[in-house]
């Protein structure tokens, strides 16, 4: 196939997400307002907790099975990778223009976590329904490239709010405490002689002091059944700590449910042959739950249109900063993938399939994930900045994501 056909065919998907795009951003208009901000937030509500799950766990289930989740397993592998190398070329973009503090868990997040989800299942189905597309039969590549980009979708979830969320969260934490140090710089010592008394709470009285020196006694009954309090303490203390640092709710967000229900009914071969096919007797629920998927693209593509619109106000942010982040996700990385992916067809570690390949290969080419800006509105550091960022990324992203698509498609078939 001519490169100008690929090149057409890579196009058509973009320009869709570009009209949509724009149709978001004029319905946000405050002239308009048709699609204002407390509009979006219920939209998304919907879409996070009803379209996606639908979506990701309606297609998994179609398409997935216990054989193929075996032939899928460099899938998570490649998105850990992006996520890796991402992050340490940020932190060597801040090493290089020297951000102010409040920014540098965003730039690290923009620049290890990429639009692994609805970018990706909004121009594979489109890019399968063009004519002429070398990834086959239409209905068979969108049902393929759906799931394919549904697991990409849960996938970079889980490292989403495990990953960046705690790199993010660190950063905010930093800059908190500084603050609260500096507030509490001309406190008087007064004030702090309460922390150099003993707790009440605390056995240290003469009898625990007389068990520690004479075990066997009554009181070495207390300092054991105390030892052991204190360690059980510890333990849930510790427990607790680490849920949530990790934000468990995040990491099992609705989707990543969405696509665990989906292995399970892809996989068990008797609950997929009573839920799965038009002849299997609780096929309605597979069809309402399509129904209720296919608006998850639309809405997704709307809402960040209305979103990018906040970018326009503009902020203080470097340009450098910009330029930097820009060359990260849309040069660097889709180089680095490049040899990765086709490093990885070499030694067998991925199949002939040339969608697979594509999907991974534009892994490494999407722009930065939008729930960053949910994190920065969740920590109250570098909102405005990260509206410009998100601005200017996804709108090279249209040129970006275009010859890249075009370069992966010649390479694939």
């Amino acid at each position: 196939m001519r490169l100008l056909d690929l090149f057409a065919i890579a196009s058509m998907p973009v320009l869709k997400v570009l009209l949509i795009t724009a149709l978001g951003s004029f319905l946000a208009f405050d002239n308009v307002n048709i699609l204002g901000e407390e509009a979006r937030k219920q939209i998304n509500r919907v879409v996070f907790y009803v379209f996606n799950p639908a979506l990701v766990g309606g297609n998994l289930a179609k398409t997935i099975t216990f054989e193929s989740i075996l032939l899928l397993w460099f899938m998570p592998v490649n998105i850990l990778i992006t996520f890796i190398i991402g992050s340490a070329l940020g932190w060597i973009l801040i090493k290089i223009t020297a951000p102010p503090k409040h920014l540098k868990g965003l730039i690290l997040g923009c620049c290890a976590a990429g639009n692994m989800g609805n970018l990706v299942l909004i121009i594979v189905p489109a890019m399968c329904r063009e004519k002429g597309s070398p990834f086959g039969p239409p209905d068979v590549c969108h049902a393929y490239g759906i799931s394919y980009a549904s697991l990409s979708m849960a996938i970079g979830a889980i490292y989403m709010w495990s990953y960046v969320y705690n790199m993010m969260r660190i950063s905010a934490s930093e800059i908190n405490k500084e603050v609260r140090r500096k507030d509490t710089e001309g406190t008087p010592e007064s004030m702090n002689s309460g922390n150099l008394l003993p707790s009440k709470e605390l056995p240290i009285s003469a009898e625990l002091t007389y068990g520690l020196l004479h075990p066997g006694t009554e009181s070495d009954k207390i300092v054991k059944t105390f030892t052991w309090t204190q360690v059980s303490n510890k333990i849930k203390q510790h427990l607790r700590m680490i849920s949530e640092k990790l934000n468990l709710k995040a990491i099992f967000a609705p989707s990543t449910i969405g696509a665990i229900v989906g292995f399970i009914v892809g996989a068990v071969p008797q609950i997929r042959e009573l839920l799965i096919g038009t002849n299997a007797p609780l096929h309605v629920i597979e069809d309402s739950a399509s129904l209720v998927g296919d608006a998850a693209i639309p809405a997704v593509t709307l809402i960040v249109g209305g979103n990018l619109l906040r970018g326009l106000k503009g902020s203080g942010i470097q340009l450098s900063l910009v330029f930097g982040i820009l060359g990260v996700r849309y040069v660097i990385l889709p180089l680095l993938g490049i040899v990765i992916v086709r490093g990885a067809v070499h030694f067998g570690l991925v199949g002939s399939d040339p969608l697979y390949q594509f999907i991974l290969l534009v892994q490494f080419a999407v722009p930065p994930a939008m729930n960053i800006g949910t994190m920065t509105q969740l920590f109250g550091t570098g909102q405005s900045e990260c509206s410009v960022i998100m601005l200017w990324t996804y709108a090279m992203a249209s040129i970006s994501l275009t010859l890249w698509s075009t370069l992966f498609l010649w390479m694939v078939t």
